[in-house]
């Protein structure tokens, strides 16, 4: 055997690419087609990682065919009881879908642009095909990624997708930025494994602590919550926004109808070095745990095609 001819120079992170469009660059790994990092300016719009590096949990990653999670990794659809693996052993469920820790292959790339593809096959606990496809796209209004999935399959299937990037506003860390967020109402969950309870009204739930409305200081405040009834402008964009206290440099992410969620964590982590580094904030086509209540939940027939996408963008 010639163990040299086994041998990758493939970056741990999956293959790379790097676009660039006047003011913004951005690095995508093939690990997840992954969002790497983005720039603008050279300043960092979301918290990086290197190319050559095992992506950091679930960061800059595209969630399908789910985002957040199935609790307990249990689900019935159409009859039929399924089981998916514990991909977040320590809460128990299975967490961001099946194509986060895949090589996603190259379609098609350009300066400004690169389309990746993974072709979720049909498995124990998902027994379905879609091909999805993300591309991303580089132009003077920011990052736009566009996932598209298509039912390669034989039979219907349910799906769900969503980004993952963590945001950063500026110096400092998530306690020294300002939050806008558009949201109405927000999902409560338990707070040992984050099982969602029930809608609440932002302005009520603990005392208004989730109501970012009007936008104000993060501050201290702990957030890894799904919220809904989002605000719109006339051509149905919902935009998260992130600054530093005065104003002088942000990030927002805006989006479609085709999102009627959107997941909000401050990133609280154990490690000092990383805790509190970004804001993860996360547009969803539904809510955590989907398969299961069917809210927003779409269901793929045979042939049928779902698109989503988003615009990353320095303020």
């Amino acid at each position: 055997m010639n163990t040299a001819s086994t041998l990758s120079d493939i970056p741990l992170a999956g293959a790379a690419y790097t676009l660039t469009s006047g003011d913004y660059s951005a690095d995508i790994a093939g690990v997840g087609a992954s969002l790497r990092a983005l720039r603008h300016r050279g300043r960092d719009l979301i918290v990086p990682f290197d190319a050559d590096e095992v992506r950091p949990a679930f960061r800059g990653a595209v969630l399908a065919p789910w985002p957040n999670r199935v609790v307990d990794g249990r689900y019935t659809f159409r009859g039929t009881e399924y089981e998916l693996a514990l991909t977040e052993p320590r809460r128990g469920h299975a967490l961001h879908g099946l194509a986060a820790w895949q090589e996603w292959l190259l379609v098609d790339s350009g300066d400004e642009f690169v389309e990746l593809a993974f072709q979720i096959e049909a498995q124990s606990g998902y027994p379905f095909r879609v091909l999805v496809a993300a591309r991303y796209e580089l132009s003077e209004s920011g990052l736009t990624t566009t996932i598209r999935a298509i039912n390669t399959g034989r039979d219907a299937a349910p799906y769900g997708t969503g980004p993952h990037p963590y945001l950063v506003a500026g110096p400092g860390r998530v306690d020294d930025w300002s939050l806008e967020l558009p949201a109405r109402a927000v999902l409560t969950v338990t707070p040992d494994r984050l099982i969602p309870i029930d809608l609440g009204d932002v302005e009520l739930e603990d005392d208004g602590a989730f109501d970012f409305v009007a936008a104000r200081p993060i501050d201290s405040t702990f957030i890894d919550h799904a919220f809904t009834e989002l605000e719109r402008d006339d051509d149905g964009v919902s935009t998260v926004r992130v600054t530093t206290r005065d104003g002088e440099s942000g990030v927002a992410i805006s989006w479609g109808t085709e999102c009627q969620w959107v997941q909000i964590h401050t990133a609280d982590q154990p490690e000092p070095a990383i805790n509190r580094l970004g804001l993860a904030v996360e547009p969803m086509t539904c809510p955590p745990d989907a398969f299961n209540t069917g809210t927003d939940l779409i269901v793929l027939d045979r042939g049928e095609e779902h698109t989503a996408s988003w615009t990353i963008f320095a303020l």
